[in-house]
């Protein structure tokens, strides 16, 4: 997105740097990466970070005030309701397409957003592996709020794993060395230093919950959730094990499974502001709209995008069985923000927040990107495509006010207005 910077890279790039790029990924955990990652990052400048950053405040501004808890309430399916829940999540992400404004510029729009974990170690990981492999300039960053490598992680740490011994802090999944994402797992277990375990390893004895390590109880103290309830729910063969996601046990949840409902596309509806598209839950919907061909039908709760109807008919609307578990989003067009040697591409970008115990708002650390020359923009969709896939984004470094050093962004309004182009 900044012509200069996207000419050099795509002049110096080859195909057998991004092989020994990807062959030394492959080889540092011993795995190889199931998901596309693509030949190159994103730069983006000084004005539309401030964009995306104001879009996310904005959304964020809706989350914190004192009448979401009792809007989102309403969200948590009843026999899905998980006790102790805190005060607001641990973790967020959203994600914002990347469209053109209409001026000669871009602009980010809502696609979805969740208070639950994404790819918080891996994402850090592999903006170094950008690094290491390729030209970046040294006045991008890809974290916001003046985070450098070593206290991002100070920060994740202290979300992530808090007072607790990381050895009784436990990334929880469903056959964690199975998912595709696994890639972060080794990230997370190499930075954090905590365990992964599967949740039919957990053993229940009243309301504390162990895992086994060297054929020893080890007592779980706090747990980083990777389980999503879409997957739990279609696995049968998981429906009877010694603890279920929604008993009551002595742990500390990061994020409490409450706030995947929460803050979910079921907060969309509530969302008005130029950065969101317009969105209806379908059981509120008064008529079906004329122009279905510009909307987009989405199941509240699915896994990797599944029950998504791009091109809506009206017997799709009608046919919903739960329409209170759907909405109807005003479709979005991705703007061709990159160009490849192979054409131009489409993008996403998720912003990632932490959001510590007492703290008034997430701040801003982290981010992913996406990269798609198809209809869908996930890493699964693009296998055979090139110059697609799984990136980051490199912003263009700020001074931020107060900061000895230069940041890639600002978390606040404040910040913002006094960052200098």
């Amino acid at each position: 997105m900044i012509s200069s910077i996207r000419a050099e890279y795509n002049s110096a790039f080859t195909e057998e740097k991004y092989f020994r790029f990807l062959e030394d990924m492959n080889a540092t955990f011993g795995y190889d990466i199931e998901f596309r990652v693509s030949e190159t990052p994103i730069f983006i400048d000084k004005e539309f970070r401030k964009k995306i950053e104001r879009a996310g405040e904005e959304i964020v501004d809706v989350l914190v005030a004192p009448e979401f808890k009792a809007q989102s309430f309403a969200a948590i399916p009843p026999d899905l309701r998980v006790g102790n829940e805190d005060e607001h999540t641990n973790l967020l992400a959203i994600d914002f397409a990347i469209c053109e404004d209409g001026n000669g510029g871009f602009t980010p729009q809502l696609i979805e957003m969740q208070g639950f974990a994404s790819l918080y170690c891996y994402q850090e990981w592999l903006a170094e592996m950008y690094r290491k492999h390729f030209p970046i300039p040294s006045s991008f960053d890809n974290k916001f709020n003046g985070f450098t490598h070593s206290t991002y992680l100070k920060r994740l740490k202290s979300v992530i794993v808090g007072n607790q011994d990381p050895e009784q802090t436990i990334l929880l999944e469903i056959e964690p060395w199975k998912q595709k994402t696994q890639i972060d797992f080794y990230c997370t277990r190499e930075y954090l230093g905590i365990p992964v375990v599967c949740l039919s390893e957990l053993i229940r004895e009243g309301e504390s919950l162990f895992y086994k390590k060297a054929g020893k109880k080890i007592p779980v103290k706090r747990i980083y959730n990777r389980v999503i309830f879409d997957e739990l729910l279609q696995r049968k063969d998981f429906a009877n094990l010694p603890f279920h996601l929604t008993e009551d046990v002595n742990v500390e949840w990061v994020s409490h499974p409450n706030w995947f409902f929460r803050i979910s596309k079921y907060t969309m509806p509530f969302l008005k502001n130029q950065f969101v598209p317009e969105t209806h839950f379908v059981k509120d919907l008064k008529s079906i709209p004329d122009d279905l061909e510009n909307w987009v039908l989405k199941p509240l709760f699915s896994f990797s995008g599944q029950g998504v109807v791009f091109d809506v008919k009206e017997e799709d609307v009608k046919q919903v069985k739960d329409p209170s578990n759907f909405i109807l989003q005003r479709k979005v067009t991705y703007a061709p923000a990159v160009q490849s040697p192979t054409g131009p591409v489409k993008c996403e970008i998720r912003l990632l927040y932490l959001w510590d115990k007492g703290e008034k708002r997430p701040q801003l650390t982290l981010n992913l990107g996406r990269m798609s020359k198809g209809k869908m923009i996930g890493v699964r969709y693009n296998q055979n495509l090139d110059w697609v896939g799984g990136t980051t984004y490199f912003l263009k470094k700020i001074r931020i006010p107060g900061n000895q050093g230069f940041g890639a962004g600002g978390g606040s309004s404040k910040a913002l207005q006094s960052c200098s182009n």
